[in-house]
């Protein structure tokens, strides 16, 4: 699967039902000799207006991704967002 094809795909957590971002907002952690993707980096976007007051990000485990769809991607993650 490219990169292209994931872009754009809203990322739901399963336990929870919360959307929490997409894919194109996220970074991504790569294994510099495989090229493998480690984890996904999801900006928490908590304000008004758009206006993010904390900057830090959820990482996600590439293992707790349980579903890539057509629309969305399914992770489970237990933690707080």
């Amino acid at each position: 699967m490219n990169l292209s094809e994931i872009a754009g795909k809203e990322i739901v957590n399963l336990v929870t039902g919360e959307r929490l971002g997409v894919i194109g907002e996220c970074d991504l952690i790569l294994d510099e000799t495989t090229g493998d993707i480690l984890a996904l980096l999801i900006p928490k976007e908590k304000g008004f207006f758009g206006i993010k007051k904390d900057k830090s990000v959820l990482e996600v485990p590439w293992r707790n991704i349980k579903k890539i769809g057509n629309d969305m991607i399914i992770i489970e993650h237990e933690g707080i967002y």
